[in-house]
């Protein structure tokens, strides 16, 4: 069960569901915006709700989702799972998250039993060690906006400098960003695999914006474009723990029609690519608001 007040959690209770039934779930989620709950969560509790109905020995392999309406974060979220196959090897769930009787949110979850096969990955780009990098909150320069997000006390954060402007790719925007749970997080494979759904939306929306403003939570002047999250996809290759450092390498190579496209990889410390993500979101300009 969730604690009352989100912004004194850690990443644990944020992710944990009170269960009604088999097959029923509720859970509270915070802010991500004003009076909007913050869709990271929703997707990782509507993983885990999905997770708690299937055995341990078959962890997620891959989810999609799609944000339908804002959630209040103000009232419990209700997850509801259908169990749609369970095979030899794969299984599969669906869950819809509903508040005051309407959908928010739509998961489509694969889960599967590990097995022994080819391997072959790309490279992990060249970042510093976040040794080497400062934590963002030790600025105290942060937009006030962002300054109280529950996130940024659960998720720890190092970005790495933006590439020389000579090494960017034309049309493409970019970022590198270390991350880790800031606690340390017990021995259960869905809880970090339902971690990293959560800390994947803090910063992959933004990077279809960077050309624009600055990510969260380094962001210091007041945001000229609106994001928010339209679907959601994640493919999970191999184990992994996130209270260990991941390299989170986000690119977008394309924006318009108001949306804007961006995909990422996870890497551990030794290089091993761990987990893929791929996120649209609404992208349009904030209007200043009129003068009396």
């Amino acid at each position: 069960m969730q604690p009352d007040d989100p912004a004194t959690a850690d990443l644990v209770s944020l992710l944990s569901l009170t269960r009604e039934d088999a097959n029923r779930f509720s859970g509270i989620c915070h802010a991500g915006a004003p009076l909007r709950a913050f869709g990271g969560q929703v997707a990782a509790q509507a993983l885990t709700a999905a997770g708690h109905t299937i055995d341990a020995a078959r962890p997620p392999n891959s989810l999609h989702g799609y944000f339908l309406r804002a959630g209040d974060p103000r009232d419990p979220i209700a997850y509801r799972v259908e169990r749609l196959h369970d095979g030899g090897t794969y299984a599969n769930r669906r869950v819809t998250a509903t508040q005051h009787g309407e959908a928010l949110f739509t998961l489509s979850a694969s889960f599967k039993r590990p097995e022994e096969g080819y391997e072959r990955q790309v490279r992990m780009p060249a970042a510093p060690p976040p040794e080497q990098l400062t934590d963002p909150l030790d600025d105290p320069g942060p937009h006030p906006d962002y300054a109280d997000f529950p996130g940024w006390g659960v998720i720890s954060m190092r970005f790495a400098p933006p590439p020389a402007e000579g090494r960017r790719t034309p049309g493409q925007t970019e970022q590198l960003v270390w991350i880790r749970a800031t606690q340390p997080l017990p021995d259960e494979r869905l809880l970090h695999i339902c971690a990293l759904a959560y800390a994947s939306d803090l910063t992959l929306a933004s990077t279809a914006a960077l050309d624009l403003q600055e990510p969260p939570p380094i962001r210091t002047a007041t945001p000229r474009m609106r994001i928010v999250s339209l679907d959601h996809a994640m493919w999970f290759h191999r184990s992994f723990r996130a209270d260990d450092w991941l390299l989170f390498a986000t690119r977008s190579r394309t924006a318009g029609d108001g949306r804007g496209l961006a995909t990422g990889e996870f890497f551990t410390r030794d290089g091993r690519l761990v987990a893929s993500v791929t996120q649209e979101a609404l992208l349009r300009p904030i209007t200043p608001p009129r003068r009396a």
